[in-house]
């Protein structure tokens, strides 16, 4: 198997288009991804009443790997099979076997609520599509 490659300006795409989507969407879904979580805004701030910055500079990095990973499996299709199309079902076919039971199983420790489970694996698949999308678009 050829290893098409792959293009650094759509990785950095993929994981800026990925992290945005991640903002917006728990933006929308904060009070019923909070209500899962079983906590309050004031719980999850620190003693000073902000965020950390923390989880943020955690979520841009991981965009990147994720990005520059699922940018290496595609191109492990070959060359010529770095698609739109390609690059969507990568990105669901990655959620479905890693992601999402990764979620499953330590929520299932933790015991989160069926709804967190949920909320996150629904970002991370739209992450992964997003990804995928641009990935494929972009090629090598």
């Amino acid at each position: 198997m050829d290893f098409a490659g792959f293009s650094y300006l759509a990785i950095i795409a993929a994981a800026a288009a990925g992290y945005l989507f991640g903002a917006v969407y728990y933006s929308l879904l904060a009070k019923a991804w909070l209500a899962a979580l079983g906590k309050t805004e004031e719980e999850i701030k620190g003693p000073d009443g902000k965020m950390s910055p923390m989880p943020f500079v955690l979520s841009a990095i991981a965009a990147l790997v994720m990005a520059f990973v699922l940018a290496g499996t595609i191109g492990h299709l070959g060359e010529g099979q770095v698609t739109l199309r390609n690059g969507i079902i990568t990105g669901a076919i990655v959620w479905t076997g890693f992601v999402v039971t990764t979620i499953w199983v330590n929520h299932a420790y933790q015991g989160a609520s069926i709804r967190l489970t949920m909320i996150d694996a629904g970002h991370w698949l739209g992450v992964l599509l997003i990804q995928g999308s641009i990935i494929g678009l972009m090629g090598v």
